[in-house]
């Protein structure tokens, strides 16, 4: 049976986060008509629980009231049940740097508002046909490494015991390893070991519980816990030594991985330098 003709057989479900009332209803209502089923949402939290359902495919504003865009495909690619769920922002402002952070993060593709909707479905249909092709190509594969007798494991060049030892992804972990301090994304990754992006954060996922991204937030974060134990290095200086350009999101970054700012953290191990940079409790206030 074709794709299309499956998808005759069920409405694909696309969730649409939007805090805009008028542009939700509006973007519910051309979806429907369009033969989709469309789920709306007005905040980012009811967004990241209706994503549980499953969606197709989801389409998000990036400036919702509660939590940016960004935030909600953070949470989204780092949960397994919603890893690799198709992500479409549709937003009004976007530049060269949002498209680049919003890539890294895991998106799919940038609509910009307002937007055609020949455009808008062509993007969902595009995603949709992805997805449905991984699926198949997820459960061919699946069945060829299952049955393959498991590799010669390397040896991680790494003196710490963050990466699961003994399994079959020990090339990604080693290429996180050789990489996180650069602007690594999930499809270099992908690229690297040679898998799909879509299809290989969701088998990490299922595997190991994490996704390829928050495993490089894993490195990255104990990388600068390192450095701002052992060294005088300014947080600029050790947001850029571990793959981060910008300073400030590093900083979002620590204080949601470790519930804390790094300055926080390193006046806790009680190594902060005695004249602490300015621009640091700037950036990291705690």
């Amino acid at each position: 049976m074709k794709i299309s003709q499956m998808r005759e057989l069920r409405k694909s479900k696309i969730l649409v986060i939007e805090n805009e009332p008028q542009t939700l209803s509006l973007l519910v209502e051309c979806l429907e008509d369009q033969g989709f089923d469309p789920i709306g949402a007005n905040t980012g939290l009811l967004g990241i629980q209706q994503a549980q359902q499953n969606p197709d495919s989801i389409i998000c504003d990036i400036s919702l009231p509660d939590r940016s865009g960004y935030d909600i495909l953070e949470a989204l690619r780092q949960d397994s049940v919603t890893a690799v769920i198709p992500f479409i922002f549709l937003t009004g402002k976007v530049s060269y740097a949002d498209i680049r952070r919003g890539m890294e993060l895991g998106a799919d593709d940038y609509l910009i508002k307002p937007c055609l909707l020949k455009d808008l479905v062509r993007a969902i249909n595009i995603q949709l046909e992805k997805r449905a092709k991984l699926q198949s190509l997820y459960a061919a594969r699946n069945q060829v490494i299952v049955s393959q007798p498991p590799a010669k494991n390397k040896q991680l060049t790494i003196t710490h015991s963050l990466f699961p030892s003994g399994t079959k992804w020990n090339e990604v972990f080693e290429f996180i390893e050789s990489n996180y301090h650069k602007q690594i994304t999930l499809s270099e990754v992908a690229k690297a070991v040679g898998y799909s992006p879509a299809y290989l954060t969701n088998l990490i996922a299922q595997d190991t519980g994490n996704s390829v991204h928050n495993w490089i937030i894993k490195r990255r974060m104990l990388a600068a816990s390192s450095l701002l134990t052992e060294t005088k290095l300014s947080v600029s200086q050790i947001a850029d030594a571990v793959g981060y350009q910008d300073a400030s999101y590093f900083c979002q970054q620590f204080r949601q991985y470790y519930g804390m700012s790094p300055k926080a953290w390193r006046n806790n191990k009680k190594t902060a330098p005695a004249n602490e940079l300015l621009s640091d409790s700037i950036l990291c206030a705690s």
